[in-house]
């Protein structure tokens, strides 16, 4: 089997921010604007969620057209996760948040046990896969509680919000590329931040203009977002530039991951594409 998840470039951070900001709004579309209600919006998108996984799961290799749309269905169902609880069960955004933050250790902690690494570059096997996938479920129901918490505590407009989850991601890009944090750490952290930020960003799009947002609405937002992800999604299966494979069969290591020895040009850590040295359980991956 080889690698199940893409090289994390620029394609990666575009869409992966694209794929938040379709959650919140063809979420609240569906929900909202159709009436569709709550309930059966999370059961829909819960389904498909499941249906894609499936074939996910069943796929040997990165499918970008696969990969994609499964992290777009989860990010619309584990922001239904969240807004079950909140307007669902009156459940306080605070506590989702806690809740949501615990768990997530949790499962850093058990797949780490079992695995030996949390790194996105060595979904080698199907347990590894199923490790990852849930953290990424958990991730997009914590985004969405700190995201909301976030707005909650401050009462910023939809234009306002978009600053402190952008400002927290450029924060931990700098700690990365001054070896403060680690690569595997400063990928999960902001994973998590982009949530929020996708989310506010598509608030902003969405929201009228007598709201501080820019009037698009929740259709024509996700219409304008869905488009751009396929668009993307449709570069990157013809040419294959995020593809772990290629990339290491070529040696043209992005700059902003490794360098071409296979080692993070600013840690003495391993290389985390790869097996760790010393350790016979990954060299698999």
């Amino acid at each position: 089997m080889l690698n199940k998840v893409p090289e994390v470039t620029i394609y990666f951070w575009i869409i992966k921010i694209l794929c938040t900001t379709v959650g919140e709004s063809f979420a609240d579309y569906i929900n909202e604007t159709l009436g569709f209600g709550l309930t059966n919006t999370t059961v829909l998108f819960g389904v498909a969620f499941a249906v894609t996984l499936f074939v996910q799961f069943r796929l040997n290799r990165y499918v970008p057209g696969v990969y994609w749309l499964t992290v777009v269905l989860v990010s619309v169902f584990g922001t239904l996760v969240t807004d079950n609880l909140t307007d669902g069960h009156n459940v306080p955004l605070w506590f989702s948040t806690t809740f949501f933050a615990i768990l997530l250790a949790i499962v850093f902690s058990i797949w780490y046990a079992r695995e030996r690494t949390l790194s996105i570059h060595t979904i080698v096997t199907t347990p590894r896969e199923a490790w990852y996938w849930t953290a990424v479920l958990v991730t997009f129901a914590l985004g969405t509680a700190v995201g909301d918490w976030t707005i909650e505590l401050t009462g910023w407009s939809p234009g306002q919000s978009v600053l402190l989850p952008l400002a927290l991601i450029l924060g931990i890009l700098v700690t990365w590329r001054i070896g403060f944090t680690g690569p595997v750490f400063s990928f999960w952290i902001a994973y998590i931040l982009t949530r929020p930020l996708g989310a506010n960003i598509g608030d902003f799009l969405a929201s009228p203009k007598s709201e501080g947002g820019l009037g698009l609405g929740t259709l024509g937002t996700s219409v304008l977002f869905l488009a751009t992800i396929l668009a993307v999604v449709v570069f990157l299966s013809i040419t294959g530039r995020d593809r772990t494979e290629n990339i290491e069969e070529s040696g043209a290591h992005d700059p902003v991951t490794t360098s071409s020895t296979g080692r993070d040009p600013r840690h003495s850590t391993p290389h985390i594409r790869g097996t760790r040295q010393g350790n016979p359980d990954l060299d698999e991956a």
